[in-house]
C-alpha cells in the first residue's frame, strides 16, 4: 500500500487496483469443510442432521447422526476438518424431532459422495417426506477449503502428521499440542448437570448484548435534529454549524461551505500553537514538539477528562498516530470512513464491527447512521417510492439527511473525534461527490464498499431487516414489507455506481465468512493500514467464543498478584466441571480448540480437557506486575505508598515498575483478537483477570477507562456469541 495512484501489491502496476485474497494457497493444508441447509418455510421442530461414513460419524446408524447448529433464521450449518487420509465422504442428510431421536427423516435419494473437498455432482437440494405425506425441501450448500497453518492448529484434528508450527502474526510465543490427550476426563465426580441453562446468570447490564438490538439504533444519536432547531443548525460548546442547502452543493461552479460563527473552545486554536501528547502508560504526560510548533503547551490533563484528538493508546500505537499527525496533512489528522452499498449488504454490521475495534484500540471514534436522521426527520414508515432517483423531494430529504449527518461528524471531530464511521448507502457518485467537497480541508476521507453476490445470503439479510428495522416496524404484514423493502432496493440498484474513485476499500462477498477478496487504492498512514488488515481478517460467522478465567490457584488464596502458582483444590474442582461444560456445550463442534496461556494455572485449568487441541499464548498471560509481582495489595500500599497511589489515581495507565499496564495489555492482544476474528469455529480463552477484561471490553463495546473495573469472576464462563446480528452474551456460573 502507498500514497498515489493504485497499484499491485506485489509491486506489478499491469492492474489499477490492489487485490487482497485472504485465502491463501494451502495445497498442502487439510479440508475444512462446511455443510449447509436452508428452509425458509421454518420447520422448528425438526433438526437437520448428518451421518454417514468414516471419519464425518463413522456409522449409518441414525441415532448416531452429528447435529446441524442453527446459523440464522432459516439456515442450519456443520463444519468439521477432514483428515488427509480420509478426503472421501459418503453421507445423507436427516431430520429429528427438536426433543427425541424418534422418529427420524432421512432425505430422499443416494447418498451424497464428497471427494477432495468436491461432489460428485451438483448440490442437489434435500427432499424429506413426512409421515402425513407432506414433502420438505432444504437447499444444500458446501463449501470446502485448505485450512492455513494456523486453522489447522486450532482444529481438532491439527496433531496430524507433518504438522508446522504457526506463525501468524509473526507470533513465535504462539505454542500448539501437537499430541492429543488420552485416558478420561478423570473429572466425572466433579458433577455438571446436563442441562447447561441451569447454570446461566444475570449478565451486566452494560454488557455485550447488541445482537439483541437493532444495529443502526446503537449509533450516534442526531445531535442537529434533537437538539430543538428545526434541522438546519444546531448550537454546541459554543460553536454553531449551519448545515449547507443540499442543492448548493451539488452546483457545479462552488460549494457552499458551511459557516462557523460565535466563539471557539482553547482546543480549536491553530494546531501550531500546541505540543501533541504522547501517552506512554507511565507517570506524568510528555509532550512532543509538533513540527511546526515553537510553543511547548503543559496544559493536557486526561484526568479532567479535555478532549484531544490523540488516541489513549500506548507504545508502538500511539508512536505510529502521533507519527501520522505530525508528518500529514492537516485534514489527515481527522479521518472519515464512508461506506458504500445496496441495502442488506452488511454496511451496519461491518460498521459497528470497525467502529469496536478501532475504540478498544483507543482511537476515538464514533458510527453515524443516515437512516437514523432521516427516520427522525422524515418518519420511519416510507415507501418504496420515496427512495425512487426520480423522486425530487425524497433525494432533496434523504440528501438533507446525508449533509445533517455529515456536518453533525465534522463538529464532533473539531472537538476532539478522530475517526468517524459514515454509515449510509452512498451509492452513486453525485452523492459521494457531496460528502468530498463537504470534508474539503477538514477531514480525509475513504470510502468503504460491501459487495455482496450470493443471492442466498441477500435474501437472509433482507429478511433479518423486515424483523429488525424500525422501518417496518409498523408493517404486521411480513410479506407487505418484504415486498416493499425489495421494491426500495431495486430503486438503489438502477442507479448504483461502484466506487472509483478517491482513496477506496472494497469487501467483496467477504459477509460470507468464506473467503472473498478486499481491494485497496491509495490507502497509506498507519491507521488506514490497521483498518485494512482488520477488514480482511474479520467476517460474520456465527460462531461462540468462551471466556474464563483459570480455576482458583494458590495464589489468590494468599491473595498475591501475579505469580506462577499451581490451582487449588477448589480450581481442581472447577477445570473438572469445565471439561464437562466444554464436552456438552461443543460437541458437535469439530474444529474448536482450546487457547491458553504459558502460565500453568490456565494449562492446568485446561489439562482435563480432551478431544480439542490446545494453544498457548504468551499474549494471553496476565498483566505483568513487575517489581510487584508475589505481593499482596496490602503489602504494595505499606511499602510502595507513592505506587499504590498511582494506580488508584488511574489504572488504565498506570504501569507497574518494570511491569505493564492495562494499555500495555491491550496492545499485546491485538493478534489475539485478530485471530479470533479469523476463526471460523468455537474458542475457549482461558486466561486471567485483566487479560479478559480487556478481552471482553473489546466484544462488549466498552469504554477503555472501564477496563480495569470490568467484573471478571472466578469459576464463570463468559459466552460471547458473534454472529450477522452483532453480538450476544450468555454467562454460565458453574461454582459459588
Amino acid at each position: 500500500m502507498g500514497t498515489g495512484s493504485s497499484k499491485q501489491t506485489d509491486g506489478t502496476s499491469e492492474e489499477t487496483k490492489d487485490r487482497t485474497d485472504d485465502d491463501d494457497d494451502q495445497a498442502g493444508g487439510q479440508l475444512y469443510v462446511s455443510l449447509k441447509m436452508e428452509n425458509l418455510k421454518l420447520t422448528t421442530h425438526l433438526v437437520p442432521h448428518v451421518y454417514g461414513s468414516v471419519p464425518l460419524v463413522g456409522s449409518w446408524d441414525s441415532s448416531k447422526a452429528l447435529s446441524m447448529e442453527r446459523e440464522s433464521v432459516s439456515m442450519w450449518e456443520l463444519s468439521f476438518v477432514v483428515p488427509p487420509n480420509h478426503e472421501t465422504l459418503d453421507f445423507k442428510f436427516l431430520l429429528k424431532p427438536k426433543d427425541s431421536d424418534t422418529p427420524c427423516f432421512v432425505e430422499e435419494g443416494p447418498s451424497r459422495l464428497l471427494i477432495g473437498g468436491a461432489l460428485g455432482e451438483d448440490a442437489r437440494v434435500a427432499l424429506f417426506k413426512l409421515d402425513s405425506g407432506e414433502v420438505l425441501e432444504y437447499q444444500v450448500f458446501v463449501k470446502a477449503d485448505r485450512v492455513s497453518p494456523f486453522d489447522l492448529a486450532a482444529s481438532w484434528r491439527a496433531y496430524q502428521d507433518n504438522f508446522r508450527p504457526s506463525a501468524v502474526r509473526w507470533m513465535p510465543d504462539v505454542s500448539i499440542n501437537s499430541a492429543p490427550q488420552t485416558g478420561g476426563e478423570n473429572g466425572a465426580s466433579a458433577g455438571l448437570e446436563l442441562d447447561l441453562e441451569h447454570y446461566v446468570v444475570p449478565a451486566p447490564s452494560t454488557s455485550a448484548n447488541s445482537g439483541q438490538v437493532y444495529a443502526a439504533n446503537m449509533t450516534e444519536n442526531p445531535r442537529s435534529l434533537i437538539s430543538g432547531s428545526g434541522g438546519s443548525s444546531y448550537s454546541n460548546k459554543g460553536m454553531e454549524v449551519i448545515v449547507p442547502d443540499p442543492s448548493k452543493v451539488f452546483q457545479s461552479s462552488g460549494m457552499a461551505e458551511s459557516k462557523s460563527v460565535g466563539t471557539f473552545s482553547p482546543l480549536h486554536r491553530q494546531d501550531s500553537q500546541r505540543g501533541l501528547f504522547v501517552d506512554r502508560g507511565v507517570g506524568s504526560p510528555r509532550l512532543v514538539k509538533s513540527s511546526s510548533s515553537n510553543i511547548f503547551s503543559s496544559d493536557l490533563n486526561l484526568g479532567t477528562g479535555t478532549k484531544n484528538s490523540m488516541p489513549a493508546a500506548a507504545g508502538a500505537v500511539a508512536a505510529a498516530a502521533v507519527a501520522d499527525q505530525m508528518l500529514g496533512l492537516k485534514e489527515d489528522r481527522h479521518l472519515a470512513i464512508v461506506l458504500v452499498g445496496l441495502p442488506a449488504r452488511g454496511k451496519t454490521f461491518t460498521a459497528a464491527k470497525l467502529t469496536r475495534y478501532l475504540r478498544w484500540l483507543g482511537h476515538d471514534t464514533k458510527h453515524f447512521n443516515v437512516g437514523k436522521y432521516r427516520r427522525l426527520k422524515h418518519g420511519a414508515n416510507q415507501a418504496a417510492d420515496f427512495f425512487r432517483a426520480d423522486n425530487p423531494e425524497g433525494m432533496e430529504a434523504r440528501n438533507e439527511v446525508a449533509a445533517l449527518a455529515f456536518e453533525d461528524m465534522l463538529s464532533w471531530m473539531h472537538e476532539g473525534g478522530q475517526v468517524g464511521i459514515f454509515d449510509a448507502t452512498n451509492s452513486n457518485k453525485r452523492r459521494r461527490n457531496m460528502l468530498m467537497k463537504l470534508a474539503e480541508g477538514k477531514c480525509k476521507i475513504i470510502f468503504l464498499e460491501t459487495i455482496c453476490n450470493d443471492r442466498n445470503i441477500i435474501e437472509r439479510n433482507i429478511r433479518l431487516k423486515i424483523q429488525q428495522s424500525p422501518d417496518y416496524a409498523e408493517e404486521p404484514d411480513f410479506e407487505a414489507g418484504l415486498e416493499d423493502f425489495k421494491n426500495r432496493l431495486a430503486n438503489y440498484e438502477k442507479v448504483y455506481e461502484p466506487v472509483g474513485e478517491g482513496s477506496y476499500i472494497k469487501m467483496i462477498d467477504k459477509v460470507s465468512g468464506h473467503g472473498g477478496q478486499i481491494q485497496v487504492n491509495n490507502i497509506s498512514g498507519y491507521l488506514p493500514g490497521r483498518i485494512v488488515f482488520f477488514l480482511v481478517n474479520t467476517h460474520l460467522t456465527p460462531r461462540p467464543i468462551l471466556l474464563t478465567r483459570h480455576g482458583e490457584s494458590q495464589d489468590n488464596v494468599r491473595g498475591r498478584i501475579g505469580g506462577d502458582t499451581a490451582i487449588s483444590e477448589k480450581g481442581e474442582i472447577y477445570s473438572k466441571k469445565l471439561a464437562n461444560f466444554v464436552r456438552k456445550r461443543l460437541k458437535s463442534e469439530r474444529a474448536a480448540s482450546i487457547w491458553t496461556s504459558t502460565l500453568q494455572r490456565t494449562i492446568l485449568t485446561a489439562s482435563p480437557i480432551v478431544g480439542f487441541p490446545k494453544i498457548q499464548w504468551r499474549a494471553l498471560d496476565e498483566i505483568n506486575a513487575g517489581v510487584c509481582d508475589g505481593m499482596t495489595y496490602e503489602e504494595i500500599k505499606k511499602n510502595m505508598p507513592e505506587e499504590y497511589e498511582s494506580r488508584k489515581k488511574d489504572k488504565l495507565r498506570y504501569r507497574y515498575p518494570r511491569g505493564e499496564s492495562y494499555l500495555d495489555v491491550i496492545q499485546r492482544l491485538e493478534p489475539v483478537i485478530i485471530e479470533l476474528e479469523r476463526q471460523r469455529a468455537p474458542v475457549v480463552v482461558i486466561s486471567h483477570q485483566a487479560v479478559l477484561r480487556a478481552l471482553y471490553a473489546y466484544f462488549a463495546d466498552r469504554p477503555l477507562k472501564e477496563v480495569p473495573h470490568i467484573e471478571m469472576p472466578l469459576h464463570t464462563i463468559i459466552e460471547i456469541q458473534m454472529g450477522v446480528t452483532g453480538v450476544v452474551e450468555k454467562r454460565y456460573k458453574l461454582m459459588d
